[in-house]
């Protein structure tokens, strides 16, 4: 499971508090009194038996007695108790239930496994289970705090995610007292139904959250992780704090998170202070900023954090230059700007003004110590009064006390207050770099490596064979033939004295109990220096996933980078396609002039754990005779993007207006890397393309998402406007309608506009049955693709 019923766990219509009680320290009082004390406007039903009236309301002895069904309920009972509540609960509709408290593995005693129990009796009923020892699931904004916070939770921006109770109420606590809140905030203790993966797909297109923050330890799904992961990173900055430094593969969680588009921080500091900069500002991407300051040594300090995080101080053009001159004649120009020892507030409000026409420089930054000429309260009062004349967000550095109604009043206009350089600084950085990890999310790789025809057949047969021989170990002359058919060129024999210009990596492929197989590379330094490169990267890579892995190398300068990048990508292809290799190593020898690869090693078996990422999938190629033309049927890839603008580009403005809902022109980078860079374990895109390379011509395309459950998949059909009549519709909706049956997908539905007859009729013709909708220009499909499962005796 995934999203499946979290939309109720986090908006629930009624609520019922099973062990709901009023005996102090107790945790059925600790839930009572917290939900009693919220705004919440929905049913609230206490269950416990040893009650008759909490306070002034009713408590039911037994679930059965309840009014209504509950949306959700909170389970404050003992372990043991926990199937038959769950099993009555599913009996009357209940969607979701959260279990605070103990956890019955940490009891000593012998373990009884209650868990196991309590989802077995969830699962006929698809009820979702927070927990056990979850210290809550909580929606601000709508008083549904389901759970034993240790305070009171306002409403912000930012969601909270963790394991960890105890993190959580620290985190609850630190934000409480500095006037910040959050979206949601979901503490999953022994996850073990609800998960990370599946909190992230729900918060990936929830309305209410900005940003995420996660503080974890490991991950439990790897695919689902990263897919999820994903998802939300192209929509909001997620943030995670791991635990476990000390763990040898920690390195390879900064790889996952990276892959993923998360930014990873070192401390907990860091992860707090961004509940401040994202759950309060609304910043846009930019990767410098302007510091506006009235003190020499305050601007020192400030250049000096922003140096030290990586920021990037904006340069002024000579136009913004001039402006500022004009309007503060006293001020010291340049970056940051000197307004003076006798700096008014009503100096901070000209500069911003002054500086707001001229882009160039950027987000806006006012760092102030406190004057009497200039008191925090009227500068804040100029920034709120100026806030739109930043063109990129505005945020606040005050040293010393600012005091809660001043805060609180930045806060409600989106402005960010932090209280050193060093912090603000940070979180900007940390900004820049989920911007730079977006843009990685969607660089366009060139094509796939050139590869002779019969190649991979001859690899997969050579494979086939060695394990038909009983034989799981391949080395020397065996595994270079099977590794020369992705274009790798093996030399004999170990390699020789290196020299100090030579770079030798170390490559391994090696299967990680939570992530599966992923590369390792290690790179000796020059000279007996430490270790210049020790990575890890994930398969599938292109050439710009290793070229941000080879980067990071110290001597990244000094290496043949095309060469490097061809071998690194072919080697990855290798892994990919030939699903049977399950261990590998070989030495990459590296010199300015070539890459040569070593000894290579090759360890198979019949059948390996899939890979974290859903590579490619070849195997969904086809070549047929289509109307006269040799036409591929393929799954879309990413260096599908200019052929893609250029299929947009030969419609008509009237077949463009009836495929997506609106008059449409053209689409930018990001909206074409959204449409060609699909997550090929939730998405699925068949294109019908005709031509080679650069002369690559697509002519329609039919594409499925669907919902992370794989209950419903939306699909969509379009075909250039000169392809139109000739059946490509067909042809394509019905590849998609096999492959989403193929995957076990329930139902399959779409939408058109009510005058598009032609999608209206190939609907029909495909199986679809077609409905109106609430809206009287569009009209529904909808298909069974499979029947329910049957529910376990």
């Amino acid at each position: 499971m995934t999203v499946r019923n979290l939309d109720a766990l986090f908006d629930p219509k009624s609520i019922a508090v099973i062990g709901a009680s009023l005996r102090a320290g107790s945790i059925g009082e600790m839930v009572w009194s917290r939900l009693n004390s919220t705004r919440y406007a929905g049913a609230i039903w206490p269950v416990n038996p040893k009650h008759r009236q909490l306070g002034e309301t009713a408590v039911y002895a037994r679930i059965q007695d309840l009014p209504a069904d509950p949306t959700v309920a909170v389970l404050c009972t003992p372990p043991a108790t926990w199937p038959e509540i769950v099993q009555q609960l599913g009996d009357r509709g209940t969607r979701a239930v959260v279990i605070v408290g103990e956890s019955d593995e940490r009891r000593d005693r012998p373990v009884d496994n209650w868990t196991s129990r309590t989802l077995a009796a969830a699962r006929p009923f698809l009820l979702r289970v927070v927990g056990p020892a979850s210290l809550g699931v909580m929606t601000p904004a709508s008083g549904a705090v389901l759970g034993a916070p240790s305070c009171v939770v306002a409403a912000g921006g930012v969601a909270w995610v963790s394991a960890s109770n105890a993190l959580t109420n620290g985190v609850l606590g630190w934000a409480n007292a500095r006037g910040l809140g959050f979206s949601r905030v979901v503490a999953l203790g022994d996850e073990a139904d609800v998960d990370v993966g599946d909190t992230l797909d729900f918060l990936a297109s929830d309305a209410r959250t900005r940003a995420v923050l996660l503080a974890v330890e490991s991950v439990r799904m790897a695919r689902k992780f990263m897919s999820a992961a994903r998802a939300a990173a192209r929509n909001k900055p997620v943030l995670v704090l791991r635990t476990g430094h000390d763990d040898p593969f920690d390195a390879l969680y900064s790889a996952a998170f990276r892959r993923a588009g998360l930014v990873r921080v070192d401390s907990l500091d860091d992860l707090l202070d961004e509940i401040e900069t994202l759950g309060v500002g609304r910043v846009a991407a930019s990767d410098r900023a302007t510091v506006i300051t009235s003190d020499r040594g305050v601007a020192a300090l400030a250049a000096d954090a922003f140096a030290a995080a990586g920021d990037a101080l904006a340069l002024w053009p000579d136009a913004a230059r001039k402006s500022v001159a004009m309007a503060l004649p006293r001020a010291q120009l340049g970056n940051p700007l000197q307004l003076g020892d006798a700096a008014t507030a009503a100096d901070f409000g000209a500069a911003l003004e002054a500086l707001a026409p001229h882009r160039e420089t950027e987000t806006a930054f006012v760092v102030h110590a406190p004057t009497h000429a200039a008191p925090v309260a009227e500068v804040a009062r100029t920034m709120i009064a100026q806030k739109n004349h930043a063109y990129r967000g505005l945020l606040a550095c005050f040293f010393g006390c600012v005091d809660e109604t001043t805060r609180d009043a930045l806060h409600a206009q989106g402005i960010p207050v932090h209280t050193t350089p060093q912090r603000l600084a940070r979180g900007f950085a940390r900004l820049v770099d989920y911007r730079q990890g977006r843009e990685l999310l969607m660089q366009t790789p060139d094509g796939p490596l050139p590869q002779a025809a019969g190649a991979l057949d001859s690899a997969q047969a050579q494979v086939a064979a060695a394990l038909s021989a009983g034989i799981a170990e391949l080395q020397g002359e065996r595994a270079s033939r099977i590794l020369g058919q992705f274009g790798i060129i093996v030399k004999a024999g170990p390699p020789g004295p290196r020299s100090d210009e030579a770079i030798e990596i170390e490559v391994r492929l090696l299967n990680h109990r939570i992530f599966g197989p992923v590369f390792e590379f290690r790179a000796a330094g020059a000279l007996g220096l430490p270790d210049s490169l020790h990575e890890f990267a994930f398969p599938p890579l292109n050439p710009v996933l290793a070229r941000d892995l080879v980067m990071r190398s110290p001597r990244a300068r000094e290496l043949p980078a095309e060469s490097l990048l061809t071998a690194l990508t072919a080697l990855s292809n290798a892994v990919c396609e030939i699903e049977q290799i399950v261990a590998l190593r070989l030495t990459v020898q590296v010199t300015r002039q070539a890459v040569v690869v070593y000894e290579p090693h090759l360890t198979l078996a019949a059948h390996r754990t899939p890979l974290a990422i859903q590579p490619y999938p070849r195997r969904l190629e086809e070549m047929l005779d289509w109307n006269g033309l040799q036409v591929t049927l393929r799954p879309i890839r990413p260096d599908d993007e200019a052929a893609h603008s250029a299929f947009v580009a030969a419609m008509t403005p009237e077949d463009l207006r009836l495929r997506f809902f609106s008059s449409v022109r053209s689409f930018d980078h990001t909206q074409l890397a959204r449409m060609t860079q699909i997550d090929y374990d939730r998405e699925m895109a068949f294109i019908a393309v005709t031509g080679e390379s650069d002369a690559m011509e697509t002519l329609g395309v039919a594409r499925a998402i669907a919902d992370p459950d794989n209950e419903t998949a939306e699909f969509a059909v379009a075909v250039r406007s000169d392809q139109k009549g000739r059946r490509l519709g067909m042809l394509l909706l019905s590849r998609i309608i096999a492959y989403c049956k193929s995957r076990g997908t329930r139902w399959l539905t779409g939408e058109a506009l009510r005058e598009n007859t032609g999608m209206i009729t190939l609907a029909r013709r495909c199986g679809f049955q077609v409905s109106s909708t609430d809206d009287p220009g569009v009209v529904a499909f909808r298909m069974r693709l499979a029947e329910p499962e049957a529910t376990p005796p």
